[in-house]
């Protein structure tokens, strides 16, 4: 059984060299798959991750590792003819990646050409993480801000975790950098996705239109409408921050824990939504930030 596995593979592989290489490979050899590995990863997180070509590409890997299987048990099965065939046709399909991701390769060179490149996406990650957040903190800002002044509904959900079950099932998944013009499009009235709320993660709107589970919380006052009880919930059952505009009075409110903060302000709104974006991904939000929060609940 071993010896036709070998078989197999050593015909998959075309000679018996580079079963004897692999055989002997050596730490440097070790060194040289993980630089490439991590050329690959980066080249898909930057270019290819949360884009149209994503699908595309991981259903032509999983044609090409099934091609290559299938060649190599022909040819080991002596079936010749057919194991060159799915070979040549495994070529023409890797010679046409080129053709296929024309516009991701043209992206990567224009980035590669770009200047600073190295010290800008390999010795900056702080200062990098920390303008991200900066902009995201000001684009919240304004949107809020407008939204407050027109009185415009809106509901935001900033996770701390990236959690896909608060809108796999209902919502529409967007995946688009945080922008302020975005964010007021989704909550302009009577369009799909205004009364849903839009869900954050990091510098990107996953989704919109999400349906959040309402607070059970029997003391919670009647003024509340449905927004600030799904904000309340969902901040109950997970880590994130809820964010709230009152449709009726334009009122600023941010839910954590279960506990809701309406602000007089929107000073002080942006100093507490910098402290929700800027805490580091394995502290937990604690209301000891927000030790002002009053428990706007008729008890």
């Amino acid at each position: 059984m071993l010896d036709t596995l070998l078989d197999i593979y050593n015909n998959f592989l075309g000679t018996a060299e580079l079963m004897q290489g692999a055989a002997n490979f050596t730490f440097k050899d070790i060194i040289q798959v993980l630089i490439v590995i991590f050329i690959l990863g980066y080249i898909y997180m930057k270019f290819i991750k949360n884009t149209q070509a994503e699908k595309l590409v991981r259903g032509i890997l999983l044609f090409i590792i099934s091609a290559w299987v299938f060649s190599a048990v022909l040819i080991s099965l002596q079936f010749q003819i057919l194991g060159q065939i799915a070979q040549y046709l495994l070529t023409g399909i890797l010679l046409s990646m080129v053709i296929v991701f024309q516009p991701e390769l043209r992206k990567l060179l224009v980035h590669l050409g770009q200047k600073n490149f190295v010290s800008a996406n390999f010795f900056n990650f702080k200062n990098n993480n920390k303008e991200q957040k900066t902009n995201v903190i000001k684009e919240i800002t304004e949107a809020i801000k407008y939204c407050s002044r027109v009185k415009r509904g809106a509901l935001i959900v900033i996770q701390k975790t990236e959690d896909k079950s608060l809108y796999n099932e209902v919502g529409t998944t967007i995946n688009a950098d945080i922008s302020t013009e975005l964010i007021l499009t989704i909550f302009f009235p009577n369009t799909p996705l205004h009364d849903g709320a839009m869900v954050v993660y990091g510098d990107k709107i996953l989704a919109a239109g999400v349906l959040l589970p309402l607070t059970e919380d029997p003391k919670l006052s009647w003024r509340y409408g449905t927004r600030h009880r799904a904000a309340i919930g969902a901040s109950e059952i997970s880590d994130s921050a809820c964010i709230i505009v009152s449709e009726e009075t334009g009122d600023i409110s941010i839910a954590i824990d279960g506990i809701l903060r309406k602000y007089e302000d929107l000073a002080s709104f942006k100093d507490d939504l910098e402290k929700i974006i800027t805490i580091d991904k394995s502290e937990k939000i604690e209301n000891a930030f927000f030790s002002n929060f009053m428990k706007l609940r008729k008890k």
